[in-house]
């Protein structure tokens, strides 16, 4: 019999209010700093309940004595299994409304937790569908990246790969199109024609400063660079996957003759 992997601990209210939301993973129990008080307590409770999750009190002390030090709680504590790590099958055949392309995001080589849970935040809120992280270079998806994400990494699957270059052209062999984001590219990202942004698309982000690897940039079908108006050469991670992803929305959008995206 396949043993269940060590609880987690998800904790700060957005992270906790999210997996409860959602319930993609195994919850165990809420547990809540015994002096804390707070106007939405009672729903968030309720939700737990309604989630089949135990709430208990519990004194400061031993509450942040269950997490590392210095840990921002906000007294909100959930006792959960990890993430489901769905396979790239999966993000590939993911139900999507009529008329509406897939969008996938991949990430190669951002290690940083933070960077990667702004990028998962940004990824969910832009729709896309489902995040790739390669088995090595890439962070477990822990309380930083949780905290980072403000819980948006409940919502949005994420799938693990060997290799991403292997897995960008299974993409394409799927019918995805793959976009990479490249400060030294020649098309410029707001110039691009609407047809490389109609239909599913995988697009790719470097980590700052590496950039994407060789391997990774001939497996993709464009790069497209961010114009960039002021003296600063470059943009993080995160905000360069903020403009790509919400251009792409649009772009998608209007190729669809809609007005808005």
């Amino acid at each position: 019999m396949r043993e269940r992997a060590a609880p987690e601990f998800v904790f700060g209210l957005h992270p906790v209010l999210e997996a409860l939301r959602a319930r993609r993973r195994r919850l165990i129990r809420l547990l809540i700093r015994e002096d804390l008080k707070r106007a939405d307590l009672g729903a968030l409770c309720d939700l737990a309940l309604a989630a089949g999750v135990a709430v208990e009190r519990m004194p400061r002390r031993e509450l942040e004595g269950m997490l590392p030090s210095g840990a921002r709680n906000q007294g909100l504590v959930l006792e959960a299994g990890p993430l489901p790590a769905p396979p790239l099958e999966e993000l590939q055949t993911l139900d999507v409304l009529p008329g509406e392309a897939r969008r996938l995001v991949a990430l190669d080589g951002v290690e940083d937790p933070q960077n990667l849970g702004a990028v998962i935040r940004v990824a969910e809120a832009a729709g896309a569908l489902g995040l790739i992280l390669t088995s090595r270079r890439a962070p477990p998806l822990g309380a930083a990246v949780s905290r980072a994400s403000a819980g948006a990494v409940e919502h949005l699957p994420v799938s693990r790969v060997g290799n991403l270059r292997r897995a960008l052209e299974q993409l394409k062999e799927g019918g995805f199109w793959a976009i990479g984001a490249d400060p030294d590219a020649a098309e410029d990202l707001f110039l691009t024609p609407d047809r490389i942004w109609q239909g599913d698309l995988v697009l790719v982000f470097g980590a700052e400063g590496r950039g994407l690897r060789r391997a990774v940039v001939e497996a993709l079908d464009h790069r497209v660079r961010i114009p960039m108006a002021g003296r600063v050469g470059s943009l993080n991670v995160a905000a360069a996957a903020a403009v790509v992803l919400f251009h792409a929305r649009l772009r998608s959008s209007q190729g669809r003759g809609e007005n808005t995206p």
